[in-house]
């Protein structure tokens, strides 16, 4: 018997990405529900499930009009309140990269930094993931996905599709610095923001155009790698000011943090111009 042919790219556009949308509700809602999971490793993949429903929410925003933007902030706020879990484990990270290379550092001294850290992340999980929290987040998610059923973007074509991911490419390429090293921690910050989002952007995009969305993924991820480890360290170093829980380190891991932080941005600045060396309207064309 002779098989079917597949519809064409821009017939099923739209109700590919309604299909993502419910599989990442459907993520976001599992990462919650696994008993096997421990409480900071349930928050991150919900976290990250989070992140790629805000990442589709602005990919369709012109369809999904006030409705998506509200569905979206609303995302944004949840995810928000789950920060603190988060920042403690960034800086637990953040330690063994900064320790991991330094030949002038006690051993000895990791396991007391590394436990202080821990306090800070099992108080903050405890005050965080409550069972309130847990109810707000599941009202959310079931009112995500009766959303879903609704939207209308059966008519959503790839063309279409290729536009949105060029104003998320825009967006993130007019946030390179000119100088890596003077630019300042949030404007890496908002950086990295757009980078994640052109990243997901991307990868819920990425069968329409397979080859070309594997190699723009690999190459943000590299980048939102680097800078997402200058931003672990920058977490790690506000722990170490007056009256802060590592300030009797500070004079050992400041000048580590420093020096990791430096590296990473200079391998920030190697991805950057390779991930953003196109014009936009190049970018588009090639997606054409």
């Amino acid at each position: 018997m002779a098989k079917p042919r597949a519809k064409k790219a821009d017939s099923s556009a739209g109700e590919m990405l309604r299909a993502v949308a419910n599989k990442i509700l459907t993520d976001a809602n599992a990462a919650l529900q696994n008993g096997e999971l421990a409480t900071s490793a349930a928050i991150h993949d919900f976290r990250k499930a989070l992140k790629r429903w805000r990442a589709l929410l602005r990919l369709l925003e012109p369809w999904l009009g006030a409705a998506g933007e509200k569905l979206r902030h609303e995302a944004r706020d949840l995810a928000r309140e789950l920060n603190s879990p988060r920042d403690a484990q960034a800086a637990l990270d953040a330690l063994v990269d900064a320790v991991k290379r330094a030949r002038d550092f006690s051993p000895a001294l990791t396991p007391k930094i590394r436990a202080s850290i821990e306090d800070l992340r099992a108080q903050a999980e405890g005050a965080t993931l409550t069972d309130e929290m847990r109810m707000r987040i599941e009202g959310y998610l079931g009112v995500a996905s009766r959303s879903v059923e609704r939207w209308r973007i059966g008519g959503v074509k790839s063309a279409e599709i290729a536009t949105r991911l060029k104003k998320a490419y825009r967006r993130a390429r007019s946030r390179l610095p000119d100088d890596w090293h003077k630019t300042e921690g949030d404007d890496l910050h908002e950086l990295r923001r757009r980078v994640i989002e052109y990243r997901y952007q991307m990868e819920l995009a990425a069968p329409l155009w397979p080859r070309f969305a594997r190699t723009a993924i690999e190459d943000a991820q590299s980048l939102r790698d680097r800078l997402g480890r200058y931003q672990d360290l920058t977490v790690l170093s506000a722990l170490t000011r007056p009256r802060q829980p590592l300030a009797a380190w500070r004079s050992r891991l400041a000048p580590l943090i420093a020096a990791r932080q430096s590296l990473h941005l200079k391998h920030a600045a190697r991805f950057g111009r390779r991930l953003f060396a196109e014009r936009p309207g190049a970018f588009r064309r090639r997606l054409a």
